[in-house]
């Protein structure tokens, strides 16, 4: 989520919500400032307001990554936008060429994207599987065609598809 606080814009990364003792509850959160991409830590309190600021999406498609930027291009008017891998974080491991991706905007700058619960991922190096394997607790790690690594059942090989949690980074099922 996306924040004015101190007059910038900043992305909450992480919140908790405190009681210490007899004290009044406040929320600690942690914030990272978008344009000088510094950490922010602050304590909220009950009576303290917070403007949320308002995103507009947009259907873009990947086209592909140059170096530590990604290239995504309007579906409607062609136009390019690059978003850098710090930008994009975790979610840079889940794109593949081609993928219809909303890309969030605030003032015409872009500042994220929203993925889709989850993406379909080929694996690309395994283990060899295990002949008669099941379902069962035995996992492997596996790489996928992004470079995501996942912990997948024995069962999986290489050149499988897999279906993988935008959410949790974790193995649901073949695709």
């Amino acid at each position: 989520m996306l924040i004015k606080f101190d007059g910038a814009l900043v992305r909450v990364l992480d919140v908790q919500h405190l009681t210490p003792g007899n004290l009044r509850a406040h929320v600690r959160g942690r914030m990272r400032d978008i344009k000088n991409n510094r950490l922010v830590d602050h304590k909220f309190r009950a009576d303290e307001m917070v403007d949320r600021a308002i995103l507009d999406e947009r259907q873009m498609q990947f086209l592909y990554r140059e170096g530590d930027m990604f290239v995504f291009m309007d579906t409607e008017n062609y136009e390019q936008v690059h978003l850098s891998a710090e930008v994009l974080g975790d979610f840079a491991e889940y794109l593949l060429p081609e993928a219809i991706i909303a890309v969030e905007f605030y003032e015409e700058a872009p500042m994220g994207i929203h993925l889709p619960p989850t993406v379909d991922l080929k694996v690309v190096d395994t283990t060899p599987g295990i002949k008669g394997a099941t379902a069962s607790a035995q996992v492997k790690p596996a790489t996928c065609e992004t470079g995501l690594v996942v912990t997948v059942p024995a069962f999986v090989n290489n050149d499988d598809l897999i279906r993988v949690s935008t959410e949790t980074g974790e193995y649901l099922s073949r695709a």
